[in-house]
């Protein structure tokens, strides 16, 4: 779907060539084309927010300002091309709350590609940052304006219309889409996208990283238009003492700094828009693990009105402390789905985790399909001999099978680090399918678990691909006090897989516990088991209480030496932090995993009502779309026209009773057990077999496109265009014919040689 999208935006580059300009304009020119071994098929996926026209029939494509005249082309775009918008103003706004991250950005696009006369879909594309999370899109125009909003899945069903999957959805995890239809050309489009992201950190350190990086060809082609760009961010790290700002990519410039927080902004006049992500660091100096507790009183609109608090611990400086010495099992699908880019990618950070390992550290390796295969029938050191035994072991193992029995190996696994002594015991699970007794599984494993003492086995679950029931991964990982994982991108597999191990093998402190959370029965956590606290990032605890907050609260657990560890927390009011917005994403999915495995309702609801609250999408809520027409107040009652008073505006407002139109969903699934019986491998995708004439519309706009800037392409359009109907009949015909034999292609190498191929 990806390169889909790609491939649609190259056309339509090659298709915007026909726009005249004028003498006294200029634009900045497309890319030029890749030779074919450095041609990327993701070159033209967005690295910022943008906004595409949608052209189906490629006569709209005109200056809207200049008419021109246009040699007349025969066919239709099918998929459609997208031309992308040009853009002429950006204003980001970022506001940092520990490690989340709340952006919006605010542009203005034009439809300068069609003619004033017609009109096209315009699609709008948002990349957003690490955990990226959709909050809501509003669009105005002249005489319309539209806004997402999520229902209720229940609610939902009543909405009639409903978008096709290209109008609304997710090219890549991190790319929403949203298409709006029918804007006529010439058209100033205003929009605001607003999205949330995780920091990334790092000994100490957070990173923001925004795509902010425009390509030229979004450069106004009027060289005199004002072009402002504008960024302001705003920092609140929770922890109001030893920050320092470390590094951006913009000129910002410090406008305020208050206990606890600070503000910069960056404004100016620019030839062209920001070619580079947004990025920027801070840091929080602290050699000893330390953290706090943050208290909130809910708002009037909050549908839980008990009180919330937040615990985080932060992990300090790597060199003064030492980690667990470890035993590592990787359990590993090797199914028949796993085939391919998912297992390879495996097999790639399963080695890069190995070698990462101590001497004294201990290791093996289950694989399993409808069989179990063990790199070895014990834990073996990680010596440099049997790391790159088992290295070479992995390589060697292909697809096999065509079932997924994730028990056994599990079982397995448990029952060889059942015994370990001075050590912290870690299974790591990988998967890309479902099975059906996934919840007999976190029965057993709670049950083992609740039996094996303090250091019983971490369990860090990743799953690859749509067909997975992540929330069976993330309630097992729950249960074992890890972490879970996932990329439903084949592209991102090896890397967020690389961060799973690295977070899984560097734990700090183990065994944590709150000690007023015993006692007191008005305290709800949302985790049922305290993971383990890693070097890769600090650790959050959240929940609702009702009465008082015990004033005095301990955090204990066991640290790398096997040395108790016990820290007082610091308990005080949050102040300018919106406690409700920053942890959403985290209660959602806890408490999905949660309603998944009880199949409690009441839990369902919560989730639910938590997802409408903070405008996060969950499994039991659908986005939908709001179209609401403008209606000129200088009009009567009656539909007469009132004459404005001399110096009134002449406004607009909005109407009443939005038109709704239910986009696909947008939310992950609970599994596929039919796709994983039969070995479906993720990211594949029926391919429909086009009829003949599809063959040739898309044979035929393809073609076009290709020789759009070639001499014989122009004779040949002018040729076309004088024939009669008869003629252009059987041309068509004999082009039809031609297409069902692939001799398109043969025509286009001919006409245009060099063309990378295509």
């Amino acid at each position: 779907m990806a390169e889909d999208f790609a491939r649609a935006v190259e056309d339509g580059l090659k298709l915007a060539k026909r726009i005249y300009l004028g003498k006294d304009r200029g634009l900045v020119a497309p890319p030029k084309p890749l030779p074919p071994m450095e041609k990327s098929p993701h070159l033209y996926l967005p690295s910022a927010p943008m906004v595409y026209a949608v052209i189906f029939d490629p006569r709209i494509v005109d200056n809207p300002d200049i008419p021109s005249y246009q040699p007349h082309v025969h066919g239709r775009c099918d998929p459609p091309a997208l031309i992308p918008l040009q853009m002429s103003g950006v204003d980001l706004d970022v506001d940092c709350y520990a490690d989340t991250a709340f952006i919006q950005v605010s542009g203005k696009w034009r439809v300068h590609c069609v003619m004033a006369s017609r009109s096209c879909d315009c699609r709008i594309a948002v990349p957003m940052g690490d955990q990226g999370s959709i909050l809501g899109v509003e669009v105005n125009l002249p005489t319309k304006s539209y806004s997402t909003e999520l229902n209720g899945v229940e609610e939902s069903k009543g909405i009639e219309k409903i978008a096709r999957p290209e109008d609304g959805g997710f090219l890549k995890t991190h790319i929403f889409t949203l298409t709006i239809p029918q804007i006529d050309g010439g058209t100033n489009i205003s929009i605001k996208l607003h999205w949330s992201q995780k920091l990334s950190y790092n000994e100490g350190q957070f990173f923001l990283t925004v795509p902010f990086s425009f390509p030229e060809y979004v450069t106004p082609a009027i060289k005199k238009i004002s072009k402002k760009e504008k960024i302001q961010l705003n920092v609140n790290p929770v922890i109001a003492t030893g920050i320092l700002c470390k590094a951006t990519s913009h000129p910002l410039k410090e406008i305020r700094r208050r206990a606890g927080g600070f503000s910069f902004l960056y404004e100016a006049e620019i030839l062209t828009w920001s070619n580079t992500d947004f990025n920027f660091s801070y840091c929080i100096s602290s050699g000893n693990i330390f953290g706090g507790v943050l208290l909130q009183s809910p708002s009037l609109y909050d549908y839980d009105q008990r009180d919330m608090f937040c615990i985080y611990l932060f992990p300090g400086s790597q060199q003064s402390r030492k980690v667990f010495r470890k035993e590592v099992i990787f359990v590993v699908d090797i199914s028949d789905s796993m085939q391919g880019r998912p297992l390879e990618s495996t097999k790639n950070a399963i080695s890069t985790a190995l070698s990462k390992l101590s001497p004294e550290d201990s290791f093996n390796i289950i694989a399993f399909s409808n069989e179990t295969f063990l790199f070895s029938t014990s834990m073996e050191l990680a010596s440099e001999e049997a790391t790159e035994r088992a290295t070479e072991w992995i390589s060697m193992k292909y697809s096999v099978g065509g079932g997924t029995n994730m028990f056994i190996p599990l079982e397995k696994a448990a029952e060889m680090l059942s015994n370990t002594r001075g050590s912290i015991p870690i299974i790591f699970l990988v998967t890309d399918g479902a099975v059906e007794d996934e919840k007999n599984i976190c029965d057993w494993m709670k049950k083992r678990l609740t039996n094996g003492g303090s250091l019983c086995p971490r369990i860090h679950t990743f799953g690859i691909g749509s067909f997975c029931n992540h929330y069976f991964l993330r309630m097992l990982a729950m249960i074992g006090r890890g972490e879970f994982g996932a990329a439903c991108d084949l592209d991102s597999i090896e890397v967020q897989m690389q961060k799973l191990f690295s977070k899984g093998l560097s734990t700090v402190l183990a065994s944590i516990s709150i000690d007023a959370f015993d006692d007191h029965e008005q305290i709800e956590v949302y985790s049922s088991c305290i993971p383990d606290l890693s070097f890769e990032s600090p650790l959050t605890i959240c929940g609702r209480y009702q009465g008082s907050f015990p004033d005095i609260l301990k955090a204990k657990g066991i640290l790398g030496n096997l040395s108790s560890f016990i820290i007082d927390l610091k308990i005080e009011r949050a102040k300018d932090i919106p406690l409700d917005r920053v942890l959403a994403r985290q209660q959602i999915d806890l408490l999905t995993a949660q309603a998944w495995f009880s199949e409690k309702k009441q839990l369902e609801e919560k989730v639910l009502k938590l997802s409408i609250q903070t405008c996060n999408i969950c499994e039991y809520t659908r986005m939908v779309l709001l179209e609401q027409n403008k209606i000129d107040k200088a009009t009567d009652s009656s539909g007469a026209r009132k004459i404005p008073k001399k110096g009134d505006p002449h406004k607009m407002e909005d109407s009443e009773a939005p038109k709704k139109v239910l986009l696909q969903s947008l939310s992950v699934g609970f599994g596929d057990l039919i796709a994983t019986a039969e070995n479906i491998r993720p990211g594949s995708e029926e391919q429909k077999l086009p009829e003949v004439a599809e063959i040739f519309m898309k044979a035929t706009s393809n073609c076009c496109g290709q020789i759009c800037n070639q001499c014989c392409c122009m004779c040949c359009i002018q040729c076309c265009s004088k024939m009669n109907n008869q003629c252009g009949t059987t041309l068509a015909q004999l082009c039809t014919a031609l297409a069902c034999f692939g001799c398109l292609d043969c025509c286009v190498e001919l006409c245009c040689p060099g063309q990378d191929g295509q």
